[in-house]
């Protein structure tokens, strides 16, 4: 989302988004000199999180799309979009409209009170320019397109994937398995997890065949990798190893963390798995460490594998991790099998580019479950 800010050294109203690698700032205005420019700049941003929410949490999305449903709710926010900018110019809401105005359109109408407020023309005229720009950049990121202005959304997780964003991401881990800075600068993050979760799912199906070692059970075998990164990976493995494509596998852990960060707890069951986990760590531990007196109330207890305030990054992050492990266990177990210790560069890159090779090969068997 783009948020404004007021420049007051040039009393000028700024707008910046980020990128992915840091953040750009453009002038939107040169404003008159009044005590209302801080409120005009809280409205931009609240309209623009509004309307980019619309992006995040799309109807498509819904579990339901009936009347009075979330998936009816979220299809009236979007549709909103077509009133926002005549609504800038009207600092009154219709009377007959109050009671049935969407949140994107009524935050339409403050910032139309907010300009009137203004009384400058010019930076009216400015700022419909800027909400058209804004409004466009969210459509276009809605086809997948995160080129110019749309390209703040590589920092939004997403309640749905791009193909195309999907496909362009699967061509990057294709040229680069490890990772590569695109998939955070060009790639919107919850595309960019769906096409890791599958070369995740290739890498461990690679170490598997080498190891012996059932897939779900190789992240046990890495130190470094971070206890909740591993629940989130053995997630994800699992269910592919089921049979799920990486957009099953992926989504739901992603839409659970979004909801969690909006204050839901949705997926009462898997709540109470965590609940009896973190019982029988307690109970462990007064075992093993009574001193260390621990209680329900002294655990704190995940409610998501991954972090809600950042899911789909966090979730992309940590598959990558993953896919760096299962390289870390390869050239493990073929020193082991080759009965040498690791002696140098060339072998090691010798064993990284089989590693690649045959990670690629198992990525291409599976390319058809991608989505």
């Amino acid at each position: 989302m783009t948020r404004y800010a007021v420049d007051q050294v040039r009393n000028a109203l700024i707008a910046y988004w980020s990128t992915g690698i840091g953040e750009v700032a453009t002038t939107v205005a040169e404003l008159p000199p009044g005590p209302n420019a801080l409120r005009l700049a809280t409205c931009l941003t609240e309209l623009s999180q509004a309307c980019w929410r619309c992006y995040t949490h799309p109807a498509s999305a819904a579990d339901q799309h009936g009347p009075g449903s979330i998936g009816w709710y979220r299809r009236r926010e979007r549709d909103a979009f077509t009133v926002v900018v005549p609504a800038l110019t009207r600092h009154h809401r219709p009377v007959n409209d109050a009671s049935s105005a969407t949140g994107v359109e009524k935050i339409a109408y403050r910032v139309g009170r907010s300009l009137h407020a203004l009384g400058a023309p010019r930076v009216t005229a400015r700022i419909i320019t800027e909400v058209a720009a804004e409004l466009a950049a969210i459509e276009q990121a809605e086809l997948g397109d995160l080129r110019a202005r749309a390209r703040q959304a590589v920092v939004l997780s997403r309640e749905d994937a791009s193909p195309l964003q999907v496909a362009q991401a699967d061509a990057i881990l294709h040229r680069h398995p490890f990772g590569a800075e695109e998939l955070f600068t060009q790639i919107e993050p919850t595309a960019a997890a769906v096409a890791a979760a599958h070369w995740l799912h290739a890498a461990a199906v690679t170490i598997a065949g080498q190891s012996r070692l059932h897939p779900a059970r190789l992240l046990t075998e890495v130190d470094r990798v971070k206890a909740a990164a591993r629940d989130s990976l053995a997630e994800i493995i699992g269910a592919m190893n089921a049979g799920s494509s990486p957009w099953q596998a992926v989504m739901p852990m992603i839409r659970n963390a979004l909801h969690v960060a909006e204050g839901h707890l949705r997926g009462v069951a898997q709540a109470k798995h965590r609940i009896s986990a973190a019982e029988d760590l307690i109970s462990k531990a007064h075992d093993n460490h009574p001193e260390l007196n621990l209680g329900l109330e002294s655990v704190y207890l995940p409610i998501s594998p991954i972090n809600p305030t950042r899911p789909a990054l966090d979730l992309l992050e940590n598959l990558l991790t993953g896919i760096h492990s299962c390289w870390a266990l390869y050239t493990h177990y073929a020193d082991t099998f080759s009965g040498r210790e690791p002696d140098g560069d060339p072998p090691r890159l010798r064993r990284t580019e089989a590693f690649l090779t045959e990670v690629r090969r198992a990525a291409a068997a599976r390319r058809s479950h991608l989505l």
